[in-house]
Formats: structure tokens, C-alpha cells, sequence
């Protein structure tokens, strides 16, 4: 590998970062020209695949464009670039190792589902025809998959409790990488290439909504400034485990996950930081539970790699007969935020228009949609494929899967309770208030149940229930015990809260901020 002239392609995908980046590491050490590249697959902005909704909506894909520029900035500070390119990786790196010529290696990090294996098979193909060699490494999780404690996958537990405590005594977290200051030039003769628009992959550039949660830009840069002003700025990494069951603002919660999804940030890097933190100022419950979240976000790219293509049916990985309605009419007025339960359309509506949504939200509005409407849960797991700007494939079909009874959940009872939770955790009603505005004039808690007023009440708020905002789509019956307790028009629940704060032990395993959680107090 130490001839001169030696090439080595450095297909980038979901690890859009220079730290801690294995594949730029190796190519360091074992090229002479290093090709850093990135592909705008054609095959990531068609229709999803069970139902047609566009795959890379608008947010999720503004933050791509935003991670690709950085990367690219970042790289030519360190005397290289990123190569960019439209269309097919294997096609892309096939022309790139016929123009050279003189391409020793191709590098990547691997993925765990299907249509990324299919482009690491394609990848294959092409470079054995070239006479390339292949080298691949495991990137995407803080765990290596080489270190689990669980030979083959198949053994992997199907309960993540079982995961968590083998993992937490029988595995360890391999250090960060110690990348160069400056990177091999780029190989002679290649053009960076232009990073296309918005308009150029179909979508439309947007304004940023004022109101969201997640006000921030994409790319590796930004991540690590997120990272040190949650951790070393403000110590908000203290109170984490209290706070992340907010649902308004910046702040109540890491927001790490955009960042995690493309690789900007490394969950290694994340853990260092983590155990720095605990070492330099204090180590609680908080401090643990970053850790114990992506440990949750490990457990269900590893779920993936056992189950393959299981991971995408509609029975789940359990096999199971559900009758699943595929009623596009409810599943219009869930998307839309329009149910008529509020605590549900505010969270869809937050969706809609910043691609951000809390955990808590996540949570119900999945269980709104598997168990009070008993829609394909694929409708909803494409819809936020569509729409979050931290979209996952493997947190996103893994949390749908469990949400829908169908998949790492032992108790596939789970079902939440929209009243409650709206009283439990916007009791005052004001994150309603703030996405759903035509039901401002309701005070206090009332809100989260407006077909329960009285007429006199609702005209006094300037609501006609079916026209101004509709009437719910569907009741469910242990909503009345929680409707019934509370007393018209005077403010909170009195069992209203930002959500109780339990240690590890009291509610283990409620997972995962990273993408959306599960909790016991249905």
C-alpha cells in the first residue's frame, strides 16, 4: 500500500464528521491521494416504499445539505475537500475508479438494513471487477459490533433490559481516534463537484418556524457546539433525566439525534465527553441516562442487523396477525394535526412544519395511531421517515415496531392515555396553546379535552367544535376518568407535571430520547 500514487475512495454516508472517522483514519495511513466522497443517491428522494409519501422531506434534507457544506469546510482547512456527486454510489465510485485508474481501495463504514447492504453488494461487484479492494469498518454505534457479548447476532436478547446489563458489565466502549491535522491531497484530475440545491433534489427551500425546538443547522461544527454548550457552558447534562420530557424550547433536552443520524457527531466521542464531564464536575442520574439513551439507539441498529428484512414487515418481528387498517381518511387527519385531540395535533403539527418533534410527543402520537386508530404502523414509520430532521432508519422502524406491539416490547398491551399525558406533561396546556392556536381561549388544563366543555364555555373561547377545530375522530374510554376528575376552567390538572423523576432503578429501561421513549405511567 505504500506505492506511489496510490488511491484510496472514501465513500461517505451516514458519518459526515472528520473526528473519529475511521475510514478517513485508515486512508490516511494507506494512500498516497485520499478521495473523501459523498453521493446524493437518486433512490433517497423517490416515494417510500409501502406507501408512496416522499423519502427525504424538507427539513431532514436542508440539514443534509448543511452537514455536506461543513464537511466539505472542514476538510479543506485540512487540505483536502469533499468530492460531490449525484447518483448512484457504486455508479459514482465505478466512473471515479475508470478515471483514475490507479485506485488502490475503496473504504466505508457499514450500515445495518437492506437497501444500504444493497449498495455495499453493488460496491462489492464493481470493485471486484476492477481488480479494487474492498475495506470496510463498523462506525454508526458506541458499541462495536465486534464487541458484544452476544456471538452470533442471532443470540442478541429480544428484551433490551437483557442487552443493557450484559453490555453495562461484560462489554467496553473503544476510544475515540486521533485524527491527523492534515489529510492526503485529493487525487489529481478530480473535480470537487457542485453540492446541489433544495430545488435540485425536489424540494422547496422554507422559512424556520419561530416556535421550533430545534433552531439549529446541520453539520459536524455545529454538533460539537451543541455538545459543549449542553455539557461545559451550562451544565444542562446535570439535569437531563429531569428535564427531558419538555416540550418546549432548545434546552430541556440534549438534541443530540439530528446530528447522531448523519454522523456529524460521534456516540464515542458523546461518551468521552461524558466521562470528562462526570471525572471534572459531577456524575448523577442524568450524566448516566446520555449514556443509557444511546446505548437504546445501539440496541436497535443491532435489533436490525438480526431481524434483516423482518425489521420491515408488516406482522413485525414477532410475526404477528394485526387487523390494520389502511383508512386514508384518519391517517390524513392524523398527519395534518387535525384529530381533534389536541395533545395529538400539537405534536403533529410541530412535526409538520419545524421536522422536530419531543420524545413524549413521539410516544403518543405512535400509540394515537397503532392502538386509538389501529392504522398500518408503516403509515406513520414512512410519514416520519418523510418529516423528521432526525430521521433513523434503525431508531425509526425499531421505536415503530415497539410502539405497535410488535416488537422489543415483552407487554404489547402498551397503550398511552392522550388525556393524561397531556395533563401529565403539558398541564398548563401552553405547548397545546402554542401549535394549536384556534384553542387559545381555552384556560388551563380544559384544553386537552375541549369536546368535554360545556357549550357556553366553548362559545366564550370562540370554538365551534366541527368547524373552528374538529370533534376527536375517535374517543377512547379511559380517557373519561381523567376528563371527569378535573373541575371546567380552573387551570392545570392537580396531578399536572412536567413529568416525575424516577432514578434508573424505579423505571428502567424508558428509552430513548434519541428518537422517541416508552414509560409506564400510561
Amino acid at each position: 500500500m505504500s506505492a506511489a500514487g496510490r488511491t484510496v475512495l472514501c465513500l461517505l454516508r451516514s458519518d459526515l464528521r472528520a473526528h473519529d472517522n475511521e475510514v478517513l483514519h485508515w486512508a490516511q495511513s494507506n494512500a498516497d491521494c485520499v478521495v473523501p466522497l459523498y453521493c446524493f443517491d437518486p433512490r433517497h428522494y423517490v416515494g417510500t416504499h409501502c406507501h408512496g409519501f416522499p423519502k427525504t422531506g424538507p427539513h431532514r434534507l436542508r440539514f443534509l445539505l448543511e452537514s455536506v457544506r461543513d464537511l466539505r469546510e472542514t476538510l479543506k482547512k485540512k487540505g483536502s475537500t469533499l468530492v460531490v456527486r449525484k447518483g448512484k454510489p457504486e455508479d459514482v465510485v465505478h466512473d471515479l475508479i475508470t478515471q483514475l485508474g490507479s485506485v488502490s481501495a475503496v473504504a466505508f463504514h457499514e450500515e445495518a438494513t437492506k437497501e444500504e447492504l444493497d449498495v455495499e453488494k453493488g460496491l462489492c461487484q464493481v470493485c471486484g471487477q476492477h481488480g479494487v479492494k474492498i475495506q470496510t469498518f463498523w462506525g454508526s454505534t458506541l458499541y462495536h459490533r465486534d464487541d458484544l457479548p452476544f456471538r452470533p447476532i442471532t443470540r442478541l436478547p429480544d428484551v433490551y433490559t437483557e442487552f443493557r446489563k450484559a453490555m453495562e458489565t461484560e462489554a467496553k466502549v473503544r476510544p475515540t481516534l486521533h485524527m491527523a491535522d492534515q489529510l492526503k491531497p485529493l487525487a489529481a484530475g478530480v473535480e470537487e463537484g457542485c453540492i446541489p440545491t433544495m430545488e435540485d433534489l425536489g424540494q422547496k427551500d422554507f422559512v424556520t418556524d419561530p416556535r421550533t425546538a430545534f433552531p439549529c443547522s446541520g453539520g459536524e461544527t455545529q454538533a460539537l457546539m451543541r455538545l459543549q454548550y449542553y455539557f461545559w457552558d451550562t451544565n444542562l447534562v446535570a439535569s437531563y433525566k429531569e428535564t427531558r420530557n419538555g416540550l418546549i424550547g432548545m434546552d430541556y433536552s440534549t438534541k443530540f439525534a439530528p446530528w447522531l443520524a448523519l454522523g456529524c457527531i460521534s456516540p464515542r466521542y458523546i461518551y468521552e465527553q461524558i466521562r470528562k464531564y462526570e471525572k471534572d464536575r459531577t456524575a448523577n442520574q442524568s450524566t448516566y441516562w446520555v449514556l443509557f439513551e444511546l446505548l437504546w439507539r445501539d440496541y436497535f441498529r443491532f435489533v436490525a442487523l438480526k431481524y434483516g428484512r423482518r425489521f420491515f414487515s408488516l406482522r413485525g418481528l414477532q410475526g404477528k396477525e394485526v387487523p390494520w387498517k389502511k383508512d386514508l381518511q384518519l391517517f390524513d387527519c392524523w398527519k395534518e394535526g387535525k384529530t381533534g385531540v389536541p395533545f395529538v395535533d400539537a405534536n403533529m403539527r410541530e412535526l409538520a412544519a419545524t421536522g422536530f418533534m419531543s420524545n413524549r410527543g413521539r410516544q403518543n402520537v405512535a400509540s394515537f395511531l397503532t392502538k386509538d386508530l389501529g392504522l398500518d404502523w408503516r403509515m406513520g414509520a414512512e410519514w416520519f421517515e418523510y418529516l423528521l430532521v432526525d430521521y433513523d432508519v434503525c431508531s425509526n422502524y425499531g421505536n415503530w415496531l415497539y410502539s405497535a406491539g410488535i416488537g422489543n416490547d415483552p407487554r404489547d398491551s402498551r397503550k398511552f392515555n392522550m388525556i393524561k399525558q397531556g395533563l401529565d406533561y403539558d398541564g398548563s396546556g401552553d405547548y397545546v396553546r402554542l401549535w394549536v392556536p384556534e384553542l387559545q381561549g381555552i384556560k388551563g388544563g380544559d384544553i386537552h379535552a375541549p369536546w368535554a366543555l360545556s357549550s357556553a364555555s366553548l362559545s366564550q373561547a370562540g370554538i365551534t367544535l366541527g368547524e373552528t377545530y374538529p370533534r376527536p375522530v375517535v374517543t377512547a374510554p379511559e380517557w373519561s376518568r381523567h376528563i371527569s376528575q378535573r373541575p371546567q376552567g380552573r387551570g392545570p390538572h392537580p396531578k399536572g407535571r412536567k413529568g416525575p423523576a424516577q432514578t434508573p432503578m424505579q423505571h428502567k429501561d424508558r428509552g430513548i430520547d434519541f428518537y422517541f421513549s416508552r414509560k409506564k405511567d400510561l
